[in-house]
């Protein structure tokens, strides 16, 4: 989605001590101040949420599907451990 030039938000929902560990560039962390601005978002944006190994994510993809009616979400499957692997190679595993 990212290399085909596609306007999406990418959020990180691991912790901040998670992130200093390694994240993908142009993510936002999901904390309060994340939280408040994928609220102000359109329903119809494209929003990706990403965690360790995705399980994280799918819940926090999952609320916003039901609780905020957000239309086009998206789990970045495997997380930021896949990520490491099979995209980018330079972002650490842990």
């Amino acid at each position: 989605m990212i290399d085909s030039g596609r306007v999406l938000e990418l959020f990180d929902v691991r912790t901040e001590d998670e992130r200093a560990l390694a994240m993908i560039e142009g993510s936002r962390l999901l904390d309060q101040n994340g939280y408040e601005y994928l609220l102000t978002l359109d329903r119809d944006t494209p929003v990706v949420f990403q965690c360790h190994h995705g399980i994280r994510s799918q819940s926090a993809a999952e609320y916003c599907l039901r609780e905020q009616g957000f239309r086009n979400l998206y789990n970045l499957q495997g997380g930021i451990d896949a990520w490491s692997v099979l995209v980018d190679p330079s972002v650490p595993r842990y």
